[in-house]
């Protein structure tokens, strides 16, 4: 495939077109969201940024790449040209939401709320700190993200479950269970996180019905927001099913104000902060791709299937 005219567009289209290479010999338009036109999508042959703009369609371009690493804007409940690629971009973001991840984790563990509280009363309170080593943690997705996750924790000495569509065994996960068993899967979870992508399947899974399996699990959201239904969640928190939830990503972003998860003392509410993409895994991702289609090269690591979402 070659490309000629590109679209860069998105949050970091001014810091992308500094650090572009010289001689890169292609013509680039480095846009605004809010500056792309119908015009340029008619003289783009690729279309780089985190989701469509409203000019957006697959008239004339060949080839879609995300800047981040989900794709549920480009595809999910909308229609795609079979003939168009759609890629994604990798890097590190199973290390990144790993860290997150045992962040909140070892602080419930390490009791930090607890000391914060006891340095602010100058209480001296000695309860012991609990081990993340031998706690069950179920990891929804066995990607590249969710086997990332699964090696750092199980590092750790963390007994790890996963969960993936047609459960087939995946690297650092000590059983693999079909979406088909899901309720056997968090049944006896310490924790469940959520690293899934969006689709049909995924639209509102964490429910009523999955939350009621759980047993004062804590629960950690960095998949997609549209995955969990809040009702159900603050039910489940209510109730006992879940003792905890951490939530990056949301519904409708940013959270609104009058949401009751901001004044939950068993919510915890970050900015979908968890895995960040930075302006070098954007351009390296994308100028990797570039080479790997010029070179005609078929077999790429960050190719997504429109129809399946991922």
């Amino acid at each position: 495939m070659q490309i000629e005219n590109i679209i860069i567009t998105g949050r970091m289209y001014r810091e992308l077109e500094t650090a572009w290479p010289e001689g890169a010999g292609k013509q680039v338009r480095f846009l605004a969201e809010s500056e792309v036109r119908e015009a340029d999508m008619a003289w783009a042959d690729a279309y780089v940024g985190f989701k469509p703009v409203p000019a957006f369609h697959l008239e004339s371009v060949r080839w879609v790449h995300a800047l981040g690493a989900g794709v549920d804007a480009f595809v999910y409940r909308k229609p795609w040209k079979p003939d168009v690629l759609l890629t994604r971009t990798t890097g590190s973001f199973g290390r990144k939401i790993g860290e997150y991840c045992l962040g909140h984790m070892l602080a419930e563990l390490q009791r930090h709320e607890m000391f914060a509280r006891s340095q602010s009363d100058r209480s001296w309170r000695p309860v012991p700190p609990q081990s993340l080593s031998g706690s069950r943690v179920t990891v929804m997705g066995t990607g590249s993200v969710g086997q990332e996750l699964a090696r750092m924790l199980q590092a750790l000495g963390v007994q790890v479950s996963g969960v993936s569509m047609r459960g087939e065994k995946k690297p650092y996960m000590d059983h693999v269970y079909p979406i088909s068993r899901i309720g056997d899967a968090v049944s006896a979870a310490d924790w469940v996180i959520n690293t899934l992508p969006l689709t049909a399947q995924t639209d509102k899974l964490f429910g009523s019905a999955l939350f009621a399996r759980m047993n004062g699990a804590g629960f950690i959201n960095v998949g997609r927001g549209p995955s969990v239904d809040h009702a159900a969640l603050l039910e489940a928190l209510d109730k006992g099913h879940l003792r905890l939830a951490v939530l990056d990503v949301f519904e409708e972003e940013p959270l609104p104000d009058a949401s009751p998860l901001w004044q939950r003392n068993d919510v915890r509410v970050t900015p979908h902060v968890a895995a960040v993409t930075s302006v070098e895994e954007a351009l390296s991702g994308f100028l990797d791709t570039l080479r790997k289609l010029e070179a005609g090269e078929r077999e790429l690591a960050n190719r997504v299937d429109p129809a399946r979402g991922y």
